[in-house]
């Protein structure tokens, strides 16, 4: 069942269109059908050429599905999507404005970043003009 909150942003999309599931590093996201629509167009329009994208054109495509709420605020997500983001009983939302991620509680928990994978985070957001004091 999804937090008040959540189904509050799916309504809100669904208005424009809905909200689709796909995979996403090692979780699940849930996305506005219209960024969906533009992230997939954008991908159709790249050039096949090597292996990896068109194999990740494939995983985006094959993996992906129409979120719907049944009335009672659940969610049902396909086996091969909860495969894929290794979920179990327990799980975890992790809101990113107008879309959120599903992971596996374990999963979530275990995530590290070591110094020098944050510190060039950290430079990467300065390149783009995002400062983070932290």
């Amino acid at each position: 069942m999804l937090p008040q909150e959540y189904r509050d942003i799916i309504s809100a999309a669904s208005n424009s269109g809905g909200f689709m599931l796909a995979i996403h590093g090692k979780c699940i996201v849930a996305c506005p059908m219209p960024e969906w629509e533009l992230l997939k167009g954008q991908l159709e329009q790249l050039r096949n050429t090597n292996q990896e994208l068109r194999d990740f054109r494939s995983l985006m495509a094959g993996r992906s599905e129409e979120l719907e709420l049944d009335p009672q605020g659940r969610v049902r997500i396909s086996q091969s999507l909860m495969r894929y983001a290794g979920l179990s009983k327990d799980v975890v939302l992790v809101g990113l404005g107008d879309k959120f991620e599903i992971w596996d509680r374990q999963r979530f928990e275990s995530l590290e970043l070591d110094d020098a994978a944050r510190d060039r985070v950290v430079q990467d957001l300065a390149q783009r003009g995002i400062d983070f004091p932290l």
